[in-house]
């Protein structure tokens, strides 16, 4: 990581960044803070996630030790997915990630739209 006023990104923080704050990480930990769900209720949730990235999502999730997994006996059996007092430390960097994003979306918007006119003309 950053340890002498350059900013290095090491391959396991690489990694880890890369499982955790992807597309269907956010929508998961998004419903996981507000309370513990079964699989089902997270595709509903996040209606445009396919069951296979949903699983694939869960698992490294759950790998990194952010939410954990719930077998619930029932019949018929139900695994619920809870989000770990790990996975609650995220939600402060998230949000000023997306705070950051909030502030500066109208230069961003700027930008993407003079590179595309740029991208256009070059064609």
């Amino acid at each position: 990581m950053d340890t002498d006023g350059e900013l290095r990104i090491d391959v396991p923080h690489r990694e880890l960044l890369d499982q955790v704050l992807d597309k269907w990480s956010l929508g998961v930990l998004n419903e996981l803070c507000e309370r513990p769900c079964r699989f089902n209720e997270l595709r509903r949730a996040i209606p445009a996630v396919t069951q296979k990235s949903l699983t694939a999502t869960l698992r490294r999730l759950e790998r990194n030790g952010v939410i954990e997994r719930e077998v619930v006996s029932t019949r018929p059996v139900a695994v619920r997915y809870r989000i770990t007092p790990l996975g609650k430390t995220l939600r402060q960097p998230i949000d000023v990630l997306l705070a950051w994003a909030s502030e500066h979306m109208p230069a961003i918007e700027r930008a993407r739209g003079a590179f595309d006119t740029r991208e256009e003309t070059r064609l």
